[in-house]
């Protein structure tokens, strides 16, 4: 049996509340599948989108996204019997918002200045800096008032929905002391309630592709598939959960015809209901498979260094590819291939400067303040408690 990996997630988990086990937690396969998710996105947009799916390097990024929160969420408690909501909402917003804002508002500017060919509406950017992208887009339509390539934090605010609201609802499980697979089985149910209502709004209401598609409240079970995961078998923290054997004659078969099923089908009333379930739940083995085999091929090639590079740089890359690409589609003649390789040369650069002069300092922001708080934290409880024993 293959033992998975020491795991060190791209969230770093301060050292207050990480387990000594949990101390050294990398897994650089995720790191890689991090990557593909971004070049399937970034192909899609640079004119393969007949070849190559977009929407499954989404699901990808939104199932790994749940699966990493989780599995934070889940160390801290076990450390420490609590989850700090201000940590964590520290870490998120140090973490997401500076890239975020750095890059929609030189979208924003370039527009302006007539580099970028387009509009910007006021009620569209503070539409997007309020995180409502999807929303703005499912009134608007994805042209109107928007800068061009900014179209892609629609799928930001479905994340920072997620990040909002889930930290306490799992925390409620916690505390109400409901076992794993009890919240593993409220978490499946949320996904049943989340396909029920895509079915609603299709075949009752008659939704639009953009409301089933865009939307916080159809499409938040690819994250919650991840978060199933975390909680309920996680290779990570559960080494014997999935036996080998079972993983790769069964499960991961199974979740490989569930992701071809979801690309073969092309009936829109599938493709707007089941489709995104199928995806998600397809991935889960998969993901399971990449931790415990991930020095076995093909999943180590998901470790190599350039690949866990662009996984890295990933977030500023897909925050940057759209206004890239669109950019040289207006000011070049090149041909798709041309194009497409300049824009990924390019924005390596401009993701590599993001991630020296901006990630980096948030960082140690990050760090500096996380300290800080810990100090106030233990000074508060350590106040109580002489109250107590005083009373």
């Amino acid at each position: 049996m293959t033992n998975p990996p020491t795991a060190q997630m791209s969230e770093s988990v301060p050292a207050e509340t990480r387990a000594p086990a949990e101390a050294a937690f990398h897994i650089p396969s995720l790191d890689g599948i991090r990557a593909i998710s971004f070049f399937i996105v970034f192909l899609s947009h640079a004119g393969l989108s007949q070849i190559v799916p977009g929407y499954v390097g989404l699901s990808l990024f939104f199932f790994l996204s749940g699966f990493l929160i989780t599995t934070l969420l889940r160390i801290e408690f076990d450390r420490t019997g609590d989850v700090s909501l201000r940590q964590f909402y520290l870490r998120r917003v140090l973490r997401i918002f500076p890239p975020f804002y750095l890059v929609l508002g030189v979208a924003a500017l370039l527009t302006y200045t007539g580099f970028l060919q387009g509009t910007v509406w006021p009620s569209a950017l503070i539409a997007q800096a309020s995180h409502v992208t999807n929303y703005y887009i499912i009134r608007n339509g994805w042209w109107n008032g928007i800068a061009p390539g900014t179209w892609v934090y629609w799928s930001l605010a479905i994340e920072e929905h997620f990040y909002l609201v889930f930290p306490l609802l799992y925390l409620w499980l916690r505390r109400a002391g409901i076992s794993r697979n009890r919240q593993a089985l409220i978490l499946l149910a949320l996904c049943g309630v989340v396909l029920g209502w895509r079915c609603i709004l299709l075949f009752v209401f008659d939704a639009s592709k953009e409301r089933l598609y865009l939307g916080s409240d159809t499409r938040v079970d690819s994250i919650l598939a991840g978060c199933i995961l975390a909680i309920w078998r996680n290779p990570v923290l559960e080494r014997d959960a999935w036996g080998d054997r079972k993983l790769g004659m069964i499960w991961l078969p199974i979740g490989l015809c569930m992701v071809l099923v979801s690309l073969v089908i092309r009936k829109f009333a599938f493709e707007q209901t089941l489709r995104y379930s199928l995806q998600s739940f397809g991935l889960l083995p998969l993901f399971v498979a990449s931790i415990r085999w991930h020095a076995r091929w093909p999943f180590r090639m998901l470790s190599w260094s350039p690949v866990r590079y662009v996984g890295f740089l990933s977030y500023s890359l897909y925050l940057m590819h759209p206004s890239t690409i669109w950019a040289l589609e207006k000011h070049t003649s090149w041909p798709v291939a041309v194009r497409g390789v300049a824009a990924l040369a390019i924005l390596m650069v401009l993701a590599a400067l993001i991630y020296r002069y901006v990630e980096k300092p948030c960082a140690r922001v990050r760090r500096h303040l996380s300290r800080y708080m810990d100090r106030a934290a233990a000074a508060r409880a350590n106040a109580r408690d002489a109250k107590a024993f005083v009373a």
